[in-house]
């Protein structure tokens, strides 16, 4: 390897490719979810966040599809087409949006690391409720080389997700 290889193998690699962690916290497999609707890849495969924050950004550039009227969740497709669904929390649809506040709307574009979202983990938490926060790629079966990486505290800048488009 000349000098210039190695410098350029040292210096020159880039980060992986792929999807933000949406949250703040610790990244945990998506089987980890104690919601066989999340756990068994129903809705596709992805990764959960236990999170340190409320505040959920956009895993990467993407369009807004929908928020839901209870603002505990939004789906959004991505420049490459991935299909995402950012779900916080479990079962918070039932607190009928009151910890939840809603930065974007359905058909905003939005770029990698804006906010989206922001829960009161706290009152989500005293409503006897789980905080973890799964991420699923709804169209992973399309992605060639779908792969996450979790199992370690993670910040907005950490890739969690490639999908190989």
């Amino acid at each position: 390897m000349t000098t210039m290889g190695f410098f350029k193998n040292l210096f020159g690699k880039k980060a992986p490719v792929g999807l933000h962690a949406p949250m703040a916290g610790k990244a945990v497999a998506i089987t980890e979810v104690p919601d066989p609707t999340f756990a068994e890849k129903m809705l596709g495969d992805g990764i959960a966040i236990e999170p340190t924050d409320g505040k959920v950004y956009a895993p990467c550039d993407a369009t807004v599809d929908m928020v839901f009227d209870t603002r505990h969740a939004v789906s959004l497709t991505s420049a490459k087409g991935e299909e995402i669904l950012i779900h916080v929390g479990l079962e918070t649809v039932g607190l009928n949006g009151a910890p939840f506040t809603a930065h974007v709307a359905a058909g905003d574009e939005v770029k990698q690391g804006q906010l989206l979202l922001e829960a009161d983990l706290d009152a989500i938490r005293a409503a006897g409720l789980n905080t973890i926060t799964p991420m699923v790629v709804c169209n992973s079966d399309d992605c060639p080389d779908f792969k996450t990486f979790t199992g370690k505290d993670v910040t907005t800048d950490d890739v969690v997700i490639s999908t190989g488009k």
